[in-house]
């Protein structure tokens, strides 16, 4: 799992139907030292799938891959990455 930071939505006119009723958000994965100054320690967006409606600005935990697609078992759905938390503190 990473720890990511919600910069915003992604609007889709159609969609596959096993996807109704979540939301698409884009997200960048933040180093330790992203962490503790949110304007450095930045990497590449990503586009995450996210039932849970986290406001921009948030932190979020985020499971990739096989992991991220695993919490729908036994359904299939075509998702890699998976908002998984939406983080109220960190302490580092």
């Amino acid at each position: 799992m990473r720890i990511m930071e919600v910069i915003g939505t992604v609007t889709l006119s159609r969609w596959h139907e096993s996807l109704t009723g979540a939301r698409w958000r884009i997200a960048v994965p933040l180093s330790r030292e992203g962490l503790r100054d949110r304007s450095r320690g930045r990497g590449e967006p990503v586009v995450v799938y996210d039932e849970l409606s986290p406001d921009n600005g948030s932190l979020i935990g985020v499971t990739e891959g096989t992991e991220g697609a695993a919490a729908f078992y036994p359904e299939q759905k075509p998702v890699d990455a998976y908002n998984a938390a939406i983080f109220d503190k960190l302490d580092l």
